[in-house]
C-alpha cells in the first residue's frame, strides 16, 4: 500500500474522468498513462493510469451482476447440484444468509458505504459510483427484530428509504400523486412534509441548510437541484428524463466524500442555495435565458465534485497524477469539470440534444466551475470592478451574462461569512477542520505544512478575519455595487461585519487566554466591572 494509500486508493485510484471535451465528443474522456509520468513515491500505484468513466460502469458493474445471476441459477436450481424446483421463502432466505457469510468472510464490509475495491473480489452487495443501493434482500426477506441489524444492513435501510422519498418527493413537485404508498413511505411522511415546507422557503437567505440536510436524509443536493429545475420549468423546457436527471444527481451525490468536515455534498448544496438567491436578483432574473439558469445551478451543484479534501499545493508536493494531468493549474477545478462531463455523458442527460448544443453547453459548465478556482480571485475581481467603473456590463450579450454567472458562482463559493452568525460558525469550523486535517497529514510525512493548515499557529478566528478581510469583502462590496439597490446585498454586508467584529472578538479572547497562559496576566492590575 502506498504511504497514503488509506486516504487515496479508494476514490481518486478508481478514476478519472479524463482530458478531452468538445470536438472530440465521447471519446474525448480517456485516461492518458503516458502523461501521467512516472509514479510518485507518496502515492505509489496511484500514479497508475485511472480508469475511465466509459469502462467504469461495466467494470465494477460485471461483479455484481454475476453474483446476483449466479444467486438466481442457485435458487432456481435449490443449490448448486440439488434438483430444480421451487425454492420456498425459507430457503431463499437461508440461501440469502449463506452469501451474506461467504461474502463478509471475503472482505465485503469493505463495499459497505458503497466503496469498491479495486480488485473487486468478494463484495456482495457492492455499488457502481454514482449509482443507487441495491436491493437489500435482507430487509425484504427476513423478519429480523430492530436491533439486529448491523450497521451494513442499518446504513443499507437509510439510503434505501432516501431513495424512496426523494423519487417520490419528485412526483408531488411535478404535481403527480403516488398511486400507492408503500410501507417505505409511511416512515417518511413527516420528514417528507418538513423538508417540502422548508423548500417553500428555499429563496431565503436565511435557509437553514443543515436542517435541511437532516430532513432529506442526507440527500439535500438532489432534492434541492430536483425543486429547483421545476421551479425554472426546466425539465420540460429541455425535455429531461426524468430516470436519467436522478441518475445524474445521484452520481453528483454519491461523488461528493462524506468524510470531507467542509467539502462535501452539502457545501455544494449550500453553494446551489445561495446562487438561487442570486438568480433572483432583478438585475438578473429578467435577462437570463433558461440556459444561462441551468449551467448556473449545475455548476454551482457540481463545482467542488471529488474534491479530495486537500488543496492543489498538497497535491503538487506529493506528486499525485491529478497535478500531472492539469499541469499543476487549476487542478481540482478541472478535475471537478471533467468529473461532471463524465457524469452527463455516463448518464445521457443531455443526449438527445443537438452534438453542438451539448458541446457547448460543457465549455460553459467549464468555464464556470473554473472560475471557482481561488487564486484567479484578483484576475476576476479586477475585470468586474472595470466593468463597473466603465458601466460597460450589458445583460444582454451573452458573454457578459456568462461573465456574471461566473462572479455569481464566486460569490455562492464564498458566501458562508456572510449567513446568520449560527450557520457562518458552521462553516468556519468546517472549514479550519479540514485544513487542519491535511497540516497533520503535511507533518506526519514530513512536509512542509501549508498556510492555515498548522493547528498549533493558525486559529480559527485569525483565519476568518483573513479569510473576510482579503477574499469576502472585496468581491461582495463590488457585487453590492452591481445588485444596487438589493435588500439581499445589504443584507448580506451587514451580517458580514457582524460576523467579522464577533471572530475579532474571539481572537482578543483567545490571545488573552495565552498570555494569562503564559503568566503575563500576573501582573496586570484588575480591571473594574463597569
Amino acid at each position: 500500500m502506498p504511504v497514503l494509500g488509506g486516504l487515496w486508493a479508494q476514490d481518486l485510484g478508481l478514476r478519472d474522468p479524463g482530458q478531452g471535451v468538445g470536438a472530440e465528443g465521447t471519446a474525448g474522456i480517456t485516461s492518458n498513462e503516458e502523461d501521467e509520468g512516472p509514479p510518485s513515491p507518496v502515492w505509489g500505484p496511484l500514479g497508475s493510469s485511472p480508469v475511465s468513466c466509459g469502462a467504469l460502469s461495466v467494470a465494477l458493474e460485471l461483479p455484481a451482476l454475476l453474483r446476483q445471476l449466479r444467486a438466481a441459477w442457485r435458487a432456481r436450481r435449490g443449490g448448486p447440484q440439488g434438483p430444480e424446483q421451487r425454492q420456498t421463502p425459507g430457503a431463499w432466505r437461508m440461501e440469502v444468509e449463506e452469501l451474506e457469510r461467504d461474502a463478509e468472510e471475503k472482505g465485503a464490509q469493505r463495499a459497505a458505504d458503497g466503496i469498491l475495491a479495486r480488485d473487486h473480489a468478494g463484495v456482495f452487495l457492492a455499488e457502481r459510483r454514482g449509482s443507487y443501493p441495491l436491493i437489500d434482500l435482507r430487509i425484504l426477506n427476513t423478519n429480523v427484530q430492530q436491533g439486529e441489524l448491523e450497521a451494513g444492513s442499518r446504513r443499507s435501510v437509510k439510503r434505501q428509504l432516501s431513495f424512496q422519498r426523494y423519487c417520490h418527493a419528485s412526483r408531488l413537485l411535478r404535481g403527480q400523486v403516488p398511486r400507492a404508498l408503500g410501507s417505505l413511505h409511511l416512515l417518511d411522511h413527516n420528514y417528507l412534509g418538513q423538508a417540502t415546507h422548508m423548500l417553500s422557503k428555499v429563496g431565503t437567505w436565511n435557509f437553514d441548510i443543515f436542517l435541511f440536510e437532516r430532513l432529506t436524509n442526507g440527500y439535500s443536493l438532489v432534492t434541492l437541484m430536483c425543486h429547483l429545475l421545476n421551479v425554472y420549468d426546466l425539465i420540460q423546457h429541455f425535455h429531461l428524463d426524468m430516470v436519467k436527471l436522478l441518475r445524474f444527481l445521484g452520481m453528483v451525490q454519491d461523488d461528493y466524500h462524506s468524510h470531507n468536515p467542509y467539502h462535501n455534498a452539502l457545501h455544494a448544496a449550500d453553494v446551489t442555495q445561495a446562487m438561487y438567491c442570486y438568480l433572483k436578483e432583478s438585475k438578473l432574473a429578467e435577462l437570463l435565458t433558461p440556459t444561462d439558469v441551468f449551467l448556473g445551478l449545475l455548476a454551482a451543484a457540481a463545482h467542488d465534485v471529488d474534491h479530495p479534501g486537500v488543496n492543489q499545493p498538497f497535491l503538487i508536493k506529493t506528486g499525485h497524477h491529478l497535478a500531472s494531468l492539469y499541469q499543476n493549474t487549476s487542478v481540482l477545478e478541472s478535475h471537478h469539470w471533467r468529473s461532471t462531463v463524465g457524469m452527463l455523458r455516463e448518464s445521457g442527460l443531455l443526449s438527445h440534444l443537438p452534438l453542438s448544443m451539448r458541446q457547448d453547453m460543457e465549455q460553459q459548465l467549464g468555464s464556470l466551475i473554473l472560475a471557482t478556482d481561488i487564486s484567479r480571485q484578483n484576475e476576476f475581481l479586477s475585470t468586474f470592478r472595470e466593468h463597473l467603473n466603465h458601466q460597460s456590463l450589458d445583460l444582454h450579450q451573452a458573454p457578459h451574462r456568462h461573465f456574471i454567472l461566473q462572479i455569481a458562482l464566486k460569490c455562492a463559493d464564498v458566501c458562508n461569512p456572510c449567513r446568520d452568525w449560527n450557520l457562518s460558525r458552521q462553516w468556519s469550523e468546517r472549514v479550519c477542520e479540514e485544513f487542519y486535517r491535511q497540516g497533520d497529514i503535511e507533518k506526519k510525512f514530513a512536509f512542509e505544512v501549508s498556510p492555515l493548515c498548522n493547528q498549533q499557529e493558525d486559529s480559527v478566528p485569525s483565519i476568518q478575519i483573513g479569510f473576510i478581510s482579503y477574499i469576502v469583502e472585496p468581491l461582495f462590496e463590488e457585487w453590492c455595487r452591481f445588485t444596487e439597490p438589493s435588500p439581499l446585498s445589504h443584507t448580506m454586508m451587514d451580517l458580514l461585519q457582524q460576523n467579522k467584529t464577533c471572530w475579532m472578538g474571539r481572537a482578543l479572547l483567545k490571545e488573552e487566554e495565552e498570555e494569562e497562559g503564559d503568566g503575563g496576566g500576573e501582573n496586570r492590575e484588575p480591571v473594574a466591572n463597569p
